[in-house]
């Protein structure tokens, strides 16, 4: 288990501003209100979220949005490193997450479902795994150039939006933990998200966007059988990221037994 006596850090990296919030911020939430240092990370910087401004007004206007979300959280904000849909597996980006990745020495990940409905996210999900794998070569460089790290890490998967995989089909998770104590917070961390709030609303309904919450949340809870809102998680194979029974979110779970 982690050392008591080191601080206790969790790393929630995502593909775009407002993606934290949908499926992971409850669980984030609950680990700040169990001590952990908690840390905010979208890869992509919202350039693309929008019908009407140009990249350049809607970048700015987003990170604006994700700074005042992190704040409600009481989070650590990591600046973005790519447009959306500009995110590839390779060395360049890998680099520049690993360097992220060891500033923070996270000893829990959350990230995206390997394979979720747009690529982002699961490219995100695959550089979050490799960047974590990569904390203690010393033969890796990270962009920019950053000591090597040695705690453990349990890396956890998200449900994927919409609880399906791009294939339609349901995602079972292996576990659920309960939001219920955290959801008013996480629902107002995602109104933060006004540009997308507005967009949507006006797309496809009043309050849509935040009601898309609600529904996501209760239906992960219908389908713990136990919880009223929940966000599902499967956990990473241990291996290159700590001991096999290294399972940080367990107390989570425990303590809504």
């Amino acid at each position: 288990m982690v050392d008591d006596t080191q601080v206790k850090r969790a790393l929630a990296i995502a593909a775009h501003p407002d993606d934290i919030e949908f499926m992971m911020a409850g669980t984030l939430l609950r680990l700040k209100q169990a001590g952990w240092e908690i840390h905010y990370f979208n890869v992509c910087d919202g350039s693309l979220g929008t019908n009407q401004l140009p990249p350049e007004e809607i970048r700015s206007i987003r990170r604006e949005e994700a700074i005042e979300a992190c704040r409600l959280a009481g989070a650590v904000f990591h600046e973005s490193l790519v447009p959306d849909l500009a995110v590839f597996y390779n060395a360049s980006l890998l680099a520049q997450v690993a360097g992220v990745m060891r500033d923070i020495a996270p000893q829990v990940v959350l990230t995206h479902y390997p394979f979720d409905y747009m690529e982002d996210h699961s490219n995100v999900s695959r550089l979050a795994v490799s960047a974590a794998f990569t904390r203690g070569m010393p033969n890796f460089k990270p962009e920019p150039a950053r000591p090597v790290t040695a705690q453990p890490v349990a890396l956890y998967h998200a449900l994927p939006y919409g609880l399906l995989d791009p294939l339609r089909r349901s995602v079972a998770p292996d576990f659920y933990i309960d939001v219920a104590s955290v959801m008013e917070l996480k629902v107002a961390m995602l109104a933060c998200h006004r540009s997308q709030k507005e967009w949507l609303d006006v797309s496809q309904g009043h309050d849509f966007y935040l009601q898309t919450l609600r529904d996501l949340m209760r239906e992960a809870g219908r389908q713990s059988g136990t919880y009223t809102y929940a966000e599902g998680w499967t956990r990473h194979l241990h291996l290159g990221l700590g001991p096999v029974d290294f399972d940080p979110l367990a107390v989570l779970r425990e303590s809504a037994d």
